[in-house]
This record gives structure tokens, sequence and C-alpha cells, in this order.
């Protein structure tokens, strides 16, 4: 809700918590990390093994909009460049008041260390922003414009592409002119869809703003998660079910979560990996490439997209092994048919609108610089009518052996021409026009 004129938001990650043992602090690193690893079964089913000898995200960062960034945790170390603490309140962005935007930065560029969670783009970096929750606005004073400014000073960053697992059920003129000015920067925004679809599933925001990139989450078995919001609005889909993260701000061990918070990370980090092996790419270029290369079922009708999956499952590595997959317009974007910036990964990016940064150096490395690539797209899916009620089925691409052309013990289908049904309903695959609030 909005309270004295302040949006109040959510996390979005922790909709169902069971602890694990696997405790960062007092356990051999060894024993840790084969066990965080065995639980990290996206990465097996995604294929990163495979993706991973031929990129890693080396060259891009992505800002984090979230509670904060530690730096100091083993997997982080070094891969954590100078943000911005949006909110104004006590520390600063890496001070990371609940351990759900620390999660969030190393399911993304995790490096594994010493039991940590490896991140599905490894060498890529991240910048943090950190803006208050609810409860953290009901205990102290803060910056009650918070998250638009993180995205506009994101957007003026050296960061290609901008990850907000957070959410609101209120559209918000400044947050969405926030995402309005990345756009026309030649940012890629991801934003949860939210996980209230038993409770009332409404449009959740900033992801049903036009201009960014609405993430649902799947399950390990590769269906729609029963939680994750839908509609019109959803753009793509990712693993977002029994993932890995902090269970608290002591940042001490993992539990493991449910949530579109999760899933928006993994598609982020998708995006880092595409841009990574295709430099000379804008960011409509990667996005339209997301969307093209996403799993989808046999029956799944050209030009047509679901309210539960959107464009369909990401699959990094069906561009990044198989070049599956059109750029396109390296100018117009595949969320709006609109021009953007286009600028490529590792150019000066042309702005379309004043400059907006309250920070004037948000990319400053704390630890280590950034060498930035570039990106890749595919044309929007157009107007048309519904399948024949075809239900919602996931991916062209099934199990971990098959992705990595490997064999696998794991049996995980991340959206397979068989595996996928979609939990919260009927699940028809329609065709839809993004539209403008």
């Amino acid at each position: 809700m909005i309270e004295g004129g302040r949006l109040r938001r959510a996390l979005l990650g922790t909709t169902a918590t069971v602890v694990l043992a696997t405790a960062l602090v007092g356990v051999a690193p060894t024993a840790v990390a084969a066990d965080a690893r065995s639980q990290q079964w996206y990465l097996d089913a995604m294929g990163a093994e495979d993706i991973w000898k031929k990129s890693t995200g080396k060259g891009i960062t992505v800002a984090v909009i979230d509670s904060g960034v530690d730096p100091g945790t083993p997997s982080l170390k070094g891969k954590v460049l100078k943000g911005w603490d949006a909110s104004e309140t006590q520390g600063d962005e890496t001070d990371d008041y609940s351990g759900h935007g620390t999660t969030i930065a190393e399911l993304i560029v995790g490096s594994g260390a010493q039991g940590g969670i490896r991140g599905l783009a490894p060498d890529a970096k991240v910048i943090p922003y950190r803006v208050s929750d609810t409860e953290r606005q009901n205990e102290q004073a803060v910056n009650a414009f918070d998250f638009s400014e993180a995205i506009k000073a994101a957007a003026d960053s050296d960061a290609q592409i901008i990850n907000i697992s957070w959410g609101s059920d209120y559209y918000h003129e400044e947050s969405r002119e926030a995402v309005q000015y990345a756009q026309a920067k030649g940012k890629i925004v991801f934003a949860a869809s939210g996980n209230d679809a038993k409770k009332g599933n409404k449009k959740h925001y900033p992801a049903a703003y036009p201009e960014v990139v609405a993430v649902s989450a799947t399950t390990r078995e590769g269906v729609v998660a029963d939680y994750s919001q839908h509609g019109d609005f959803i753009d793509i889909a990712a693993p977002g079910s029994q993932i890995l993260g902090y269970c608290d701000k002591s940042l001490t061990k993992y539990c493991t979560t449910d949530g579109t918070s999760n899933s928006t990370a993994l598609a982020s980090a998708s995006a880092a990996l595409i841009w990574s092996a295709h430099p000379d790419w804008t960011g409509s270029q990667v996005l339209r490439v997301m969307f093209e290369s996403a799993a989808r079922s046999d029956g799944w009708k050209p030009g047509t997209v679901s309210t539960y999956l959107g464009h369909g499952i990401v699959r990094p590595n069906a561009n990044i092994s198989r070049n599956e997959g059109n750029p396109g317009d390296a100018n117009i974007s595949p969320l709006t048919n609109e021009p953007t910036g286009g600028a490529a990964a590792g150019s000066a990016t042309p702005s379309t609108a004043p400059s907006a940064n309250p920070n004037p150096n948000p990319s400053a490395s704390a630890s280590t610089s950034t060498d930035a690539p570039s990106a890749t797209a595919s044309t929007q899916a157009p107007d048309g009518k519904s399948t024949s009620g075809a239900p919602v089925a996931g991916s062209s691409e099934s199990a971990a052996g098959t992705e990595s052309g490997g064999g696998s013990n794991t049996g995980v289908i991340i959206g397979a021409v068989a595996g996928v049904i979609v939990l919260a309903g009927v699940g028809v695959v329609i065709a839809r026009r993004r539209r403008a609030a």
C-alpha cells in the first residue's frame, strides 16, 4: 500500500523457507561447497557447466536494487562495485538489512567460494542500490523517493542490466518515469512478477510497466509455481522454487526459498551470459534473443505468449551454444516496439532524457573494475488470437543432460515439452500487446 506518500514494497523471495544444514560459518568449506552446489538444481537443468565454457558473464555489470549487498561474503569478494544507499537510512549500500539483496547478488554473480552460492553468471559484477522495504519504512525515516531514484541512478551507471526483485500492487508515476528513463538509456530492467497469485493476483509493479521485463517463477519440476502472479504483463519465466538463499541478515546459513525474486535474478544472469557472449549487441537485441530462444512446448503457436510464462522459460544455452534467436533491430525494444538508447554494452550509452543520477559516480569500483560488453533481442510477438485452449507447456529443452550434452542424475525438466503444466489455472497460451498503463 501507499502510506504517508511512500510506496510500500515487499521482498519477493521468501514465500516458503526451510532451513538447510548449509552453514557458512564453522563448517569445513569443501563439505559445505559440495552440499550447496548439490542444492543448486537449476544450474544443472540449465546446462550451466556447458554455458560457462563459452560465456561466464565477463564484462557485464548488473545493478541490484534491493536491501543492500554485503561484499564480504566469500562468494561475492571482488564482485561488488561501488553503489549507493538511496534510502538514506542507517548504514550504506553494503549493509544488507535483511539478507535478501546479498542472496540476489550471489544468485547472479556468486563465485561459490567456501561453500557460497555459485551464480549463473559468475564473472559478471554487481552494483548495489539500497532501498527501503515496508518494515524499514516503519522503523526509521527514509527517502520517500528512494526506489525511483535508485532506478535512475542505475540507469546512469555502467550497469547494462537492472535487477529489481521487489514489487508493489500500486502504480507509481515516479517509478514508471524511472524505468522509461532506463529504457531510453539502453538498459534491460528485470522485475519480479510477485508471489500472490493465490491472494488476489493483482498486477505487480514495476514488473507490470511496459518497459520492464516481468519474470514469473517455475518449479523444479518445470511447472509454473502456484504462487507466481500471472497476467498479460508476464514476459518470461525462470526457476524460482527451492532456490538457496540466506536465511536472514546474519548471512551465516542458507535456506531454500520460493519466489519470483529468485527467478528474476536468474533471468538477469541469463541476460548477462548472452550479452557477454555478444558484446556488440544492444539491450534490445539481447532481450529479443532471450524471448525467441526461450523454452516452449511443441504445441506453442508461433507469435503467441502465455499469461503464465510470457515468451517461455529462460534458456541462455540455446543462444550461446546453438545460436538460437534473431537479434533483430538494435534500437527497437521488443517490449514496447519503441526506439531505445541502442548502445552496446561496452560503449557509452546515449540518453534521450536528462541525467537524473543523484550519485555522480555510482559505478566507481569498491573492489575491482569491470569490462562491459553488450546484448541481443527478438521481435515482439505479434497480435493474434489465442490458441485453441492449448495448455501452457514450458520449453523445447529438457533435462540437464540434454541441455549440457551429457548425462545427468537430476532428471529435472525446466519446461520440457512433456513436463510443464500450469498449477494456478487453465493456462491458455494467448497473444497480447503490451499496454501503456
